[in-house]
């Protein structure tokens, strides 16, 4: 079926159904991350992509930063949690910086996608994670 501005594409629109995110893109971070203890000795460079959805809907915030969600605040959390881990798989910090993003903002849902380049052949390894539920 299409929409009504692009009658070809595989979207649909439900009345009232609105999706306000907010997108922070390629984040550098640094954590020691790896299977083995040679590759945990020291901190590496890992990029995070972050989308999030605010409970509050931009419609909503009156132009009032308080009202906004702070997403300077998201990279300081995201960047201090890397950096204070200690991980064997980049799957288990990613899967923990979701919860506690969850946790320490008002956010109805978070995607993250943690990226690690370590494969000589391969631009990076990617792992995507997605958490939907109550934040703060």
């Amino acid at each position: 079926m299409g929409c009504q501005i692009f009658p070809a594409c595989n979207c649909y629109s439900v009345a009232g159904d609105v999706s306000d995110s907010i997108e922070i893109e390629e984040l550098e971070l640094f954590a020691r991350v790896g299977i083995t203890e040679n590759e945990r000795a020291n901190p590496q460079r890992l990029t995070l992509t972050i989308t999030a959805w605010p409970r509050t809907q931009f419609k909503d915030l009156e132009d009032d930063i308080g009202n906004a969600t702070n997403y300077s605040a998201i990279c300081a959390v995201a960047r201090d949690f890397a950096r204070s881990r200690t991980n064997h798989l980049i799957e288990t910090l990613v899967r923990e910086l979701a919860d506690e993003l969850m946790r320490a903002f008002a956010l109805e849902k978070v995607r993250l996608e943690l990226r690690k380049f370590v494969l000589p052949d391969a631009k990076h390894v990617s792992v995507i994670v997605t958490r939907t539920g109550s934040g703060k």
